[in-house]
């Protein structure tokens, strides 16, 4: 039964992932060998979503818009690469990750075509990274992937509902009206994974009691992607770009991250913790006085299993983790003589089964973006935001997961141009709604 229980939960993880493929290889590979894969994702939900952003807003010059209560959404990513082995046990690879664009809602696709807007008619690298290393030396990433601030974070329980919660592209996220949080409490999320980078991952020493110590470090120069930057005609935003008029908040420069892993089974608990730092600088400012400070952000985590909880096909996992430091929302740089951020998360899932029940919690507090006399709407210099997530699955079989999830987001001290609908700075968001993950 607990072999039931382990591969019943290596099952949900997989299903649920992201694309953030935190090991090196998908499957063993023999040594000498080489093994081509072309894995997939598709997901699709339908719901009813409420909030202060439902009607009133405008998108352009006497365009306004009301939204409807039932939603839809959906994504579908492919996963191309392969992973091979030398003789002498030299492990490497390609892992790269292919999303489908997203595109406006209009005329429902009828003229889905090369030479159309409408529907969805591209695909886009959302991932891309080459990696060689061993067991024994660690392992070095190359390309345009997750940093070790991400790949080492514990403690922020994703694997119930949608997988996703509120870092999803094409997930249930995307359903919620205007007004909906953002957050900084996932490092797992494209500010930091969709940039070119060299990461290094060192091998797991054990301690005398069992328990296994690594790291990881990572740096990027610059925040572009693959190809990006490159053509002449952007050659001031490129990858050599050290300043631009006014400066940029989320342009960022010569990004170094660092994180501790500890990991140890003792107990009956299965227990990882985490901590670590990120800093970058921003693109100095032109013909702007209003300049940015540079992005110190830190983190601690921690999580752990237990199996058997009220029966033996069952487990538990509880994690929690806080970060906080110079920076704002989705990564970007906080404007001089703002405050700094704060946030934390914490969360559960059991499984017991084939069943997975889950929930979490976030909330943060970090700068609105105001310097000086604040506007309308604005209380102090503080944006507070937080967010709920209560979620559960049923795996039908190991490429298939039925789920159903519930989210509430509070939005409070915002600048006033912040969002459309409501321009008070005040918003809240919920949305339920059932849906189907492939993946294989």
């Amino acid at each position: 039964m607990r072999k039931l229980l382990l591969a019943t939960a290596a099952s949900l993880s997989t299903l649920l992932a992201g694309g953030a493929a935190h090991a090196q290889a998908l499957k063993p590979v023999a040594a000498g060998t080489v093994q081509v894969h072309l894995n997939g994702f598709l997901q699709f939900s339908f719901g009813d979503i409420a909030g202060s952003g439902m009607s009133g807003g405008t998108v352009a010059a006497g365009t306004a818009y009301k939204l409807g209560p039932i939603a839809e959404t959906g994504d579908v990513r492919l996963y191309p690469g392969f992973d091979g082995k030398t003789i002498n046990g030299i492990s490497y690879g390609v892992q790269i990750e292919l999303r489908t664009a997203v595109s406006n809602a209009n005329g429902a696709g009828v003229n889905n075509n090369g030479t159309s807007t409408n529907g969805v008619n591209s695909l886009y690298v959302r991932r891309a990274y080459g990696y060689i290393g061993t067991e024994q030396a660690g392992y070095v990433r190359l390309g345009q992937g997750d940093n070790a601030f991400d790949l080492l974070q514990h403690g922020v329980i994703e694997t119930f509902g949608d997988g996703n919660q509120w870092t999803g592209e094409g997930t249930m996220v995307t359903m919620l009206p205007v007004g909906a949080p953002t957050q900084f409490i996932y490092a797992d999320q494209g500010a930091l994974y969709t940039t070119n980078k060299i990461v290094y991952l060192t091998p797991a020493f054990v301690d005398p009691i069992g328990g296994k110590l690594s790291a990881g470090i990572s740096y990027e120069p610059n925040s572009n992607g693959i190809k990006e930057g490159d053509a002449s005609t952007s050659s001031i935003y490129g990858n050599s770009a050290s300043s631009i008029v006014g400066g940029s908040s989320n342009r960022r420069r010569n990004t170094v991250d660092a994180m501790v892993d500890y990991q140890i089974k003792e107990f009956g608990l299965a227990t990882k913790i985490s901590g670590g730092w990120l800093g970058s600088s921003p693109l100095g400012n032109i013909g702007s006085t209003q300049g940015y400070s540079g992005m110190n952000v830190w983190q601690f985590g921690a999580q752990t299993t237990y199996g058997g909880l009220l029966t033996d096909t069952d487990s538990l996992t509880v994690g929690a983790n806080v970060k906080g430091g110079s920076l704002v929302d989705k990564y970007a740089f906080k404007k001089v003589g703002t405050r700094d951020a704060l946030g934390y998360i914490a969360g559960a899932a059991y499984t017991v089964g084939p069943y997975v029940l889950g929930a979490s919690f976030w909330d943060q507090q970090e700068s609105n973006g105001v310097v000086g006399a604040a506007g309308k709407g604005v209380e102090g210099h503080t944006l507070s935001e937080y967010g709920v997530a209560v979620g559960g699955n049923y795996i039908v079989a190991k490429p298939l997961s039925l789920f159903v999830q519930y989210m509430y987001g509070n939005v409070h001290g915002a600048a006033p141009t912040a969002f459309a609908a409501t321009k008070s700075g005040n918003d809240h968001v919920q949305a339920i709604a059932a849906g189907a993950t492939f993946k294989w």
